[in-house]
């Protein structure tokens, strides 16, 4: 009996994780460039006393992964807009170091720097802030993330791959910070760069909603197994001890 309280908890356990991760996608479903947090959960297969050969499944505290689906590309007309196109990121320079991000949603500073929306340097390839020059205008961007001005290529746009596989933390809103070190992208014809769009959260709210709910109830059912084992247990000890 005392087993299936283990199993019980640790359920409850992995359950508390995954509704952590649902209410951060959903806290998160119109941040530009969300990506949002799946759960993984292993089972652990434990062998309790010999005699009785009886194997007792519990379920890991889980491991996250993003979501690499893509979120839907919206068509702003701003030349400092930027989607990209595949698995890729772009890379800010930020007081937490490098960290990867899909919201493209720059702009140029009066010293002419390439800035995120938090004033953030952009980075090119090779992990130095971008600079334009700000008496050229407006900048055009080729897929690849050439940067052109009047013109002539000043700057490339870095684009990063990255394993989350390998852990991962969030920054801010849609920042990543991997724990293996991105690498900038040398084929272009799978990831690139949109110019004047920008790519919204890939968070299904519906989906989200429909698996909060399943969780929730998940939760309520093991709490009530739980308790009748609970009770079950209790009343088999007065019942051996010759309690009342």
């Amino acid at each position: 009996m005392q087993s299936g309280i283990y199993v019980g908890i640790s359920s409850q356990i992995a359950l508390e994780r995954r509704l952590t991760t649902i209410a951060d996608n959903i806290a998160n479903m119109n941040t530009v460039g969300f990506r949002g947090t799946e759960v993984k959960f292993d089972q652990v297969m434990s062998q309790t006393r010999n005699d009785l050969k009886a194997d007792i499944a519990f379920v890991t505290q889980g491991s996250d992964y993003l979501s690499t689906r893509n979120g839907e590309m919206i068509r702003t007309g701003n030349s400092f807009d930027f989607a990209v196109k595949g698995d890729g990121w772009f890379a800010i320079d930020t007081p937490a170091g490098q960290v990867m991000t899909r919201d493209g949603r720059f702009s140029m500073a009066v010293t002419g720097e390439l800035v995120s929306t938090q004033g953030y340097p952009v980075l090119d390839a090779g992990g130095a802030p971008i600079q334009l020059n700000p008496a050229a205008g407006e900048p055009t961007v080729g897929s690849d993330g050439r940067i052109l001005q009047n013109g002539a290529t000043i700057a490339q746009l870095g684009l990063y791959t990255a394993d989350a596989k390998k852990g991962f933390v969030r920054y801010e809103n849609s920042g990543v910070i991997f724990s293996e070190a991105p690498q900038p992208v040398v084929d272009t014809s799978a990831v690139g760069v949109m110019q004047g769009y920008v790519e919204q959260s890939n968070v299904n709210a519906i989906s989200q909603m429909t698996q909060l709910v399943q969780v929730n109830r998940a939760f309520e059912g093991i709490s009530s197994l739980m308790k009748s084992t609970e009770d079950s247990f209790s009343q088999a000890i007065r019942t051996l001890g010759g309690g009342q």
